[in-house]
């Protein structure tokens, strides 16, 4: 490599980390942005002063600040990061751009297993009513992928066959969760329908610390995969010719995109689009090498949850919209947008 190279080298490197210190200083003004705004009566000055020194404030601002909008906002961050970095893992190991853990179903397992909990009471035994259906839609979620990663393992399945079977098992969870709605009480069809659209008001300091332990495990194993991610988007082929054995990393690749989006969703219920777009915008400003992508697309992705959730306590003065609505308005369009480009002659 000449002087010349290694120069051009180093100031990619460097605007590449440019541009994640920028993304992180975005997340970290819209998380605090995220705290101060709700539909209490709660000057910005009050709720920073609460965070800071919650005993000056008194117990109620204190409870608001700490107990329901601080949980709400940290896991925000922590659910859009887990699904964006799930959706650049999925993208990447299926050749896909289209392939996020929403449209290949996993959060349609997700939304049957909480349905079960929800509808017929149906749940994991020993495991006590308050997590009976985060832990159906956990199981649920992570059962479509092992079936994924059974199709993966046939010689004859390539990307196209994985993405097929994903979107089959789309529409077949779909069926599946539209009969227990079909049979469901008024009171049990209400839950699900608010469950089916997510939501950040369920979350507790309980759920964010075991959100927050499943992503600091399961990170660092996507971020040590990130040259062998890099080789493989030059294609199956050229990747083995660098040494990479494209079968154990998909399937490597698959679990830890199973158990961030089945953690992610079942905490919260269906967030769409979030591992779609995400990886995209990341993508667009940082390029295809995954030591800076992989961290890219998760702080892109808790970026743009976090503004949706800012964005759903706002866009109705005095109401908390469930998040998931907010998100899908933000995504359809760009879903359709990537759909016309990608059938959009060369």
């Amino acid at each position: 490599m000449n002087a010349d190279t290694l120069h051009q080298y180093q100031q990619l490197v460097r605007r590449r980390l440019i541009v994640l210190i920028t993304i992180g200083i975005a997340l970290l003004v819209s998380v605090c942005a995220d705290v101060v705004t709700g539909p209490s009566n709660l000057a910005v000055w009050d709720a920073v002063r609460a965070i800071f020194s919650p005993a000056a404030m008194g117990p109620p601002m204190s409870i608001i600040v700490w107990d329901v909008r601080m949980p709400a906002a940290a896991m925000a961050l922590l659910v859009g990061g887990a699904l964006a970095l799930a959706g650049a893992e999925m993208q990447t190991t299926l050749n896909n751009p289209l392939a996020s853990p929403f449209t290949l179903g996993m959060s349609s397992a997700a939304i049957f297993g909480a349905a079960l909990a929800i509808v017929l009471d149906f749940g994991i035994p020993g495991v006590p009513s308050t997590w009976i259906v985060p832990a159906n839609a956990f199981v649920f979620a992570f059962l479509s992928v092992l079936m994924l990663q059974a199709v993966s393992r046939r010689r004859e399945a390539g990307t196209e066959t994985l993405v097929l079977f994903g979107i089959a098992l789309f529409f077949t969870f779909n069926a599946l969760v539209a009969v227990l709605q079909f049979l469901a009480s008024e009171q049990a069809l209400q839950q699900l329908v608010f469950w089916t659209m997510g939501s950040l008001g369920r979350s507790s300091w309980d759920t964010v610390r075991v959100l927050a332990v499943v992503v600091a495990v399961v990170a660092p194993f996507s971020y040590a995969a990130a040259w062998q991610m890099t080789a493989l988007r030059l294609g199956e082929d050229r990747a083995q010719t660098f040494g990479v054995d494209v079968a154990r990393l998909r399937t490597f690749s698959l679990l830890r995109i199973s158990v961030l989006t089945a953690a992610a969703v079942a905490f919260v219920g269906t967030i769409a689009f979030v591992g779609l777009v995400g990886p995209h915008l990341a993508r667009m400003v940082i390029g295809e090498d995954h030591r800076f992508f992989l961290p890219a697309s998760a702080l892109t992705g808790a970026l743009l949850l976090s503004l949706a959730s800012i964005a759903s306590k706002l866009i109705v003065p005095g109401v908390m919209l469930p998040i998931g609505l907010v998100t899908a308005l933000i995504g359809v369009p760009f879903f359709v947008s990537l759909i016309l480009r990608r059938r959009s002659p060369a």
